[in-house]
């Protein structure tokens, strides 16, 4: 299909479609403001977008009808507020007059912000990566005047420029030449229109499943050693994380490798074939300790950027995303409780702290993003030079900050600094004739010293949207950091959160996808679905209101009527109350946070172990059993679905704490299952009065207490051992 898609691309090439000589045409009226329809929008992208003089409709009937009743192509462009390459081009292309005339004369414009509609992201991101082998933002792609795309590409300068021995064509010469095709070449383009919708829907529509039932045990098991050495693979053993630049933190990966690591630790399964230099866990705590100590971590603020540029995770692309600061937290929150290593703990809490600092809404929905500029620059807001540091610390303490966070009046990067750890404390306490915990102690002080001056510059824009899905993503990292590490502030801010999700987001019992400024709107896609689900479990059990496990289960069972695709198995990322798209995306592929069939295959896993109801688990088992080889072949791609294929294949332990959840019998249990990472088990905790939580949660029915006192039930695989009320005796049954 690909060969298909460059022959005709080439065709158009070479009659010239995109070679058309640039015009121009002088407007004299440009000085006044402008406004578009993007004005009326609740997106900070697209109002971004609405004084550009380009007439830009967001998605929706009115651009589909103009562009159907006036035969005009449509120019889409897709981006989000934390784009930088996003920003460069509407500053070059989006604003410029004479390239928004040309825009507005011979196209439909369509503005669209990822976040809010991945699945138009989605849809067109595929047919731009079948056509050009590559994809990214800010992508624009150029359909038919019913939607079918035809041509499409990423950034376009706003003139021609020489990158190497390629030449990147100017937009006015591409607009051009669509132009030319659309008009000249009309057979061609729809040639190619029908081509790219035939594959799109070829992929949607390819069955998954056949009959059968995911197997478990010792033998299954033994696919993660595939897995494994894949991943050691591609470990960059020097820097961390895998691969050279850019290099993203590839969570998902780096959590398969602790659980295939725990599964070592107890024998559960062989091996290894071949002789890794690196164990798994030796992978997990490389690539953590340096992405924690280069420029992708803020040094001062706590939170991750989004990716670094370089292989040694130096200099990052500046934003700041709420997704990859849930995933990263809640990561090395994992890792803490498998190492015990302070340093993990304290990235989760100045994390979580930069979060509740920078990205809660009052009424407790969390932003969506920080911009990578500010005052107009890349990193402005992060960036030192020697003299600022000398001049803001005391003339005793500079020279140790300096040493410590590679502060030269040269800089690394564009004359200034990033901070970064640059070699070890105890190396640079050895240096300097200090004990580890002083040197700690005086770099703590410098820090906060330094942040509270970086508090009083111009901070980077911030995208306050609130997305359903990013935000269940940060609700169970909030709740899983307030059970494992007793944090009350914790709690609060996930229990506000989830409270503010179901209130506001929710209208006539349909979940929906964004709300900004107390406007809530689009209905939601699966993965809102699946991450507000997973949050709700883990916040179930954080704190045993057996409120939240009900509404978890309600999230599910509607997303099955909702999403699932009862011909070819999981589910749609579209609701089948949504609009009609050239056809009905199904993404079955990680990226940069999991997709929805991922999190709904897990969830719906320990929605099973919760309640005993096999559906659950066959509707889980009948989408990862088919996926099983290519899931293993391709584990970066499947980070997430191997973790719920993990659980598939592994014996999963229940635990069913029966006592008051306030008094301290049954908290010493608690505290012996919350101690350790347990990620193939599920916990629910209720008084036995508690009528409504032992009949919404079946795992605590018929669970009477052992001689009066709390008492813990352990099942394993549906099956219980002995109830025992004692920590000790917990203790030994959890080893």
């Amino acid at each position: 299909m690909r060969k298909n898609f460059d022959s005709v691309r080439g065709v158009a090439i070479q009659k010239g479609f995109f070679m058309t000589e640039m015009q121009h045409t002088h407007l004299t009226d440009g000085s006044h403001k402008h406004t578009n329809r993007l004005l009326y929008e609740t997106s900070p992208y697209l109002l971004q977008h609405a004084h550009n003089p380009v007439d830009w409709y967001p998605w929706g009937e009115e651009a589909l009808q103009k562009a159907r009743s006036e035969d005009k192509p449509i120019l889409l462009s897709v981006g989000y507020s934390a784009c930088h390459w996003c920003h460069v081009m509407e500053r070059e292309s989006f604003e410029n007059e004479e390239i928004a005339h040309l825009m507005n004369q011979h196209f439909v414009c369509i503005k669209v912000d990822r976040e809010e509609r991945p699945d138009i992201d989605g849809i067109y991101m595929q047919a731009v990566q079948a056509m050009t082998h590559q994809g990214g933002w800010p992508m624009t792609v150029f359909l038919t005047s019913d939607g079918r795309p035809f041509y499409g590409g990423t950034y376009y300068p706003p003139n021609d420029r020489h990158y190497g021995r390629e030449m990147m064509p100017g937009f006015p010469r591409v607009l051009l030449s669509i132009v030319s095709a659309y008009t000249d070449h009309r057979q061609e383009v729809e040639e190619q229109a029908t081509q790219l919708v035939d594959y799109l829907r070829q992929r949607s529509d390819a069955p998954l499943r056949s009959k059968g039932v995911v197997e478990t045990g010792a033998q299954a098991l033994n696919l993660l050693n595939n897995v494994s050495e894949r991943l050691a693979d591609e470990f960059d053993t020097q820097h961390g994380g895998f691969g050279s630049a850019p290099k993203f933190p590839n969570t998902m990966s780096l959590e398969v490798l602790l659980r295939i690591h725990l599964h070592r630790q107890r024998n559960e399964i062989n091996a290894r074939n071949v002789k890794q230099h690196y164990t798994e866990l030796a992978i997990v705590e490389r690539s953590l300790q340096q992405m924690a100590s280069g420029g992708l971590y803020d040094q001062l603020g706590g939170g991750f950027h989004r990716y670094s540029v370089d292989a040694e995770w130096l200099v990052p692309h500046f934003e700041k995303m709420l997704y990859d600061n849930a995933l990263l937290s809640r990561l090395y929150l994992h890792a803490y409780l498998v190492t015990g290593n302070p340093l993990y703990r304290r990235i989760v809490d100045e994390t979580l702290n930069y979060v509740m600092r920078e990205m809660v809404a009052p009424e407790g929905g969390f932003y969506s993003t920080q911009d990578a500029d500010s005052e107009g620059e890349e990193g402005k807001f992060f960036l030192w030079t020697a003299a600022e540091v000398e001049h803001a610390l005391p003339v005793e303490d500079a020279p140790l900050f300096m040493m410590y966070y590679d502060v030269s009046k040269r800089g690394n990067f564009e004359g200034k600094n990033i901070l970064h750890v640059h070699e070890s404390a105890q190396v640079v306490a050895d240096r300097v004739q200090m004990s580890l915990d002083e040197l700690e102690t005086r770099l703590a002080q410098m820090r906060a010293m330094l942040f509270s001056l970086r508090e009083q510059r111009v901070k980077p824009g911030r995208d306050e949207k609130i997305l359903t899905s990013w935000n269940g993503l940060m609700l169970r990292s909030f709740a899983e950091a307030a059970r494992y590490l007793d944090r009350p502030d914790y709690l609060q801010i996930a229990t506000k959160n989830a409270v503010f999700l179901l209130a506001q987001m929710r209208q006539n019992g349909r979940l929906l996808r964004t709300s900004k400024g107390g406007r809530a709107r689009l209905y939601g896609y699966l993965e809102d679905y699946a991450f507000l689900a997973d949050g709700l479990l883990a916040l179930y059990e954080a704190t045993a209101d057996a409120h939240w496990f009900s509404e978890a289960r309600a999230l599910v069972d509607a997303a099955i009527g909702l999403f699932a695709d009862e011909r070819n198995g999981g589910f749609f990322d579209t609701g089948s109350d949504h609009e009609t798209l050239i056809n009905r995306p199904k993404d079955v592929m990680d990226n940069a946070i999991p997709c929805g069939n991922s999190v709904i295959a897990d969830v719906l896993l320990r929605l099973a172990a919760f309640t005993g109801e096999d559906a659950y688990r066959q509707r889980a088992d009948d989408y990862l059993r088919p996926l099983m080889d290519v899931i293993v072949q391709h584990p970066q791609m499947f980070g997430h679905a191997l973790g719920a294929l993990d659980f598939a294949l592994s014996v999963s332990h229940e635990f069913a704490i029966v006592g008051n959840p306030r008094e301290a019998e049954t908290r010493a249990l608690l505290e012996v299952v919350n101690r350790r990472y347990q990620p193939n088990s599920v916990l629910a905790c209720a008084s036995p009065t508690d009528a409504f939580a032992v009949q919404a949660v079946p795992l605590l029915a018929e669970r009477p207490l052992l001689d009066g006192k709390a008492t813990a039930y352990v099942c394993q695989h549906f099956a219980c051992l002995a109830p025992v009320n004692t920590p000790e005796a917990l203790e030994a049954i959890v080893q």
